[in-house]
């Protein structure tokens, strides 16, 4: 994982002067990062090499040796009750190239109760995963009401919340114990929990002196802790996780937002969680830092969006209990025929929002998998849409059907990080490509219709967002990647040392005129510039350079290129087509499309 940096000196001042003569897909400037910048922290920790080849355990011999360095490094993983399951996901994903797993959670739930205090579940029936909770011949409810009372006749349970999970907590999730503790029935281990409704969550404990009404929150957890085995696990992969936080009850009226009633005591089961993990992982190097799952839209009214003091919150207690970064995952949608299809410029004002709040990681999905955006370049806004868009687009041209490509909304948002970075904010940009197409034959998933995409969109996606970000993740490893036959694991597998360009300018080495080009597996590689006045061949090794170094602030894995070509001999405005051939023969399946504007 690459972390932030900034250009300084007066030789990469000089660079970016030359960079700017050519632009990968429109007229704007690519984003440079200015030396009076200031260096941002890191987000996380770098994974340690693994310590061993292979380990053994009851779930079998796995191999922990990187075998496809692919371009993207990072992936989604959903609960699984088999832990074995997990040892075959990391070894899969490890052997693809990814270092980053980011596990998809649980809400916390506004419940309830019955009249013996059972809690009931979103029907009104008695909910079986909280009926077992019993203590002293009573509901957990009714006991912890019972004890209330004990403290303040006058004291009751206003609100009663639940959260299921897989995980075991320690003692530090309880901030008064003589009114909070486990309660373990078989193999189930129930967390009982009382504060305030307001967040404040009052460390005195008093329960005596004023009658309140408090809120009770019953986690029902498991006896093994799901998190420090996958952290485990990811120690043996050298790889980071990132578990999720609750998510915060939705809205009844409008379900994309959090509701802000239950907002005080998300924030309480936060931070009792985050003090837990405090306590227990702080110093875990595989901790990467916490996910918030809760999904926001990229637009002009997410200024107002009640989620934001969701985020808002639990950064501050990250901050104050673990030190690590939160990612959050919020999506575009540029289609011009929906009422709420947002445009570059807005979609970059809700990334400065999303900043603001405090977040580490800002990982917009391209939301091209939902059809919400489309890979396209400038002088293919005429071109009709990919016919696995039709469903949610019609037959129509890219520029009929959206606001802008994919490339247009990061462009857009790297020079916002930008803008957010010189004011204070330490954030990083990752690029969420979705795994998936809109439908298919047979969906990839239990749930929905999503089907199965191909390695070569998946190129396609990191080449338009890959010269924008410091990371490239996508949404998901289960299901999605492993869907099909072939599977998209099994074409990356076969495929992933085709080279995958991601960005060309035009730079001069003196006395040479010439093209640098960023990407992947640039090794052996040979740079094909296709013009209207013919194609031209250019053997890295032969008539160039080749560095390997990644640049600050982008992927790790990307490499520069560099080899002469005389632009003069390009008619100013011409659209160009650069593609990289590898030594294997095999070219980048998606072509940059670059122009001459000085």
């Amino acid at each position: 994982m690459r972390w932030l940096f900034l250009l300084v000196g007066a030789a990469v001042l000089a660079m970016v002067a030359v960079a700017i003569i050519l632009f990968p897909s429109s007229s704007e400037r690519p984003v440079a990062s200015p030396s009076s910048t200031p260096k941002p922290s890191r987000t996380a920790t770098s994974p340690a090499p693994p310590k061993v080849k292979e380990f053994t355990d009851p779930c079998g011999t796995f191999d922990t040796t990187t075998k496809n360095f692919y371009a993207v490094t990072g992936y989604w993983i959903t609960p699984k009750s088999n832990p074995c399951t997990w040892r075959h996901q990391l070894q899969e994903i490890h052997r693809a190239g990814g270092d980053t797993i980011i596990r998809i959670g649980y809400g916390l739930q506004f419940r309830g109760v019955s009249d013996s205090g059972e809690v009931l579940s979103k029907d009104g029936t008695l909910d079986p995963l909280y009926k077992a909770c019993e203590e002293d011949g009573l509901s957990c409810h009714d006991a912890a009401e019972r004890d209330l009372r004990k403290a303040n006749p006058g004291n009751r349970i206003g609100r009663t919340y639940v959260y299921r999970t897989d995980e075991a907590f320690g003692d530090d999730l309880f901030r008064c114990p003589g009114m909070e503790h486990r309660v373990k029935v078989g193999d189930r281990i129930y967390y009982r929990m009382v504060a305030p409704p307001d967040g404040s969550d009052d460390a005195t404990c008093d329960f005596t002196k004023k009658a309140t009404s408090y809120d009770m929150i019953l986690v029902a957890g498991s006896a093994k802790d799901s998190l420090k085995e996958l952290l485990d696990l990811a120690d043996q992969f050298s790889m980071q996780v990132f578990p999720a936080l609750p998510l915060a009850p939705r809205d009844p009226e409008t379900p994309t937002r959090a509701n802000r009633k239950h907002i005080g005591t998300l924030t309480t089961l936060t931070r009792r969680i985050l003090q837990d993990y405090g306590v227990r992982f702080a110093d875990r190097r595989a901790l990467g830092g916490v996910y918030q799952p809760f999904e926001v839209q990229m637009g002009s009214t997410l200024a107002t969006n009640p989620t934001l003091e969701v985020y808002a919150d639990q950064h501050r207690i990250v901050e104050q209990e673990l030190s690590k970064p939160i990612l959050i995952s919020p999506y575009l949608d540029a289609r011009k025929r929906v009422g709420f299809g947002q445009t570059p410029a807005q979609v970059a004002e809700a990334f400065k929002a999303l900043a603001r709040t405090g977040v580490g990681i800002i990982a917009p999905q391209d939301s091209r998998g939902t059809g919400k955006v489309g890979l396209f370049w400038p002088d293919e806004r005429e071109t009709e849409v990919d016919e696995r868009l039709r469903s949610v687009v019609g037959e129509a041209a890219y520029g009929t059907a959206y606001h802008g490509s994919t490339r247009d909304y990061y462009r857009e948002m790297a020079k916002a990080r930008e803008e957010m970075i010189q004011a204070g904010h330490q954030v990083e940009l990752w690029a969420n490509v979705e795994a998936f197409e809109p439908s298919g034959k047979e969906p990839c998933a239990p749930q929905g219709t999503r089907g199965q995409t191909d390695k070569k969109r998946l190129d396609q996606a990191v080449t338009m967002a890959g010269r924008y970000v410091q990371k490239i993740v996508s949404y998901m490893w289960s299901d999605f990647m492993t869907c099909g036959d072939p599977s998209l694991q099994d074409e990356i597998a076969s495929d992933w040392q085709r080279p995958i360009a991601v960005d060309a300018i035009r730079r001069a080495r003196d006395p040479q005129d010439g093209v640098e080009v960023r990407g992947y597996n640039l090794d052996g590689s040979t740079v094909l510039v296709e013009w209207s006045g013919g194609t031209k061949e250019l053997v890295v090794a032969a008539v160039g350079w080749l560095d390997k170094d990644p640049l600050d602030e982008h992927p790790a894995r990307m490499s520069t290129a560099w080899v002469p070509f005389d632009w003069n001999q390009v008619p100013p405005g011409e659209w160009v087509r650069i593609r990289v051939k590898g030594e294997s023969g095999k070219q980048t399946t998606t072509p940059l499309h670059v122009r001459v504007s000085a």
